[in-house]
């Protein structure tokens, strides 16, 4: 599958309605973003059963704001709606796939259980 531009219209959709999610938070101006473009989109064609989509942080960037991206190209990675992954940096093709290997391989019933005993540590502060 080739990459998917994520607007403001359709991010929660894709998010919720794929069971992996991969977002490039990206800007044209940024030469590392243009560096890592090439390695997204083969990472894209390798995973066809993973939505990896492409945010544009000028065109969206209420969207960018939202989502507290301080620098680019930003990295996320959702699993059944869940973010699991986010990290600010250009990475090579092998982190790439160390990364998508390890979304892929995560036991999510032990994601939800820690976001769950997370979220009430933060309803008890």
């Amino acid at each position: 599958m080739a990459t998917v531009e994520i607007t403001q219209e359709n991010l929660q959709e894709t998010i919720s309605g794929n069971d992996i999610v991969l977002l490039d938070w990206w800007a044209d101006w940024c030469g590392p973003c243009k560096q890592f473009a090439p390695t997204f989109e083969s990472a894209s064609e390798k995973n066809p059963e993973i939505v990896f989509g492409k945010v544009d942080t000028e065109d969206q960037q209420a969207l960018a704001a939202s989502a507290q991206i301080s620098s680019i190209p930003t990295l996320m990675a959702f699993r059944e709606g869940i973010l699991v992954f986010s990290q600010a940096g250009a990475l090579p093709e092998s982190a790439l796939d160390q990364v998508v290997d390890a979304v892929k391989g995560l036991d999510m019933e032990e994601v939800r259980k820690q976001v769950a005993e997370q979220q009430a540590g933060d309803t008890e502060q």
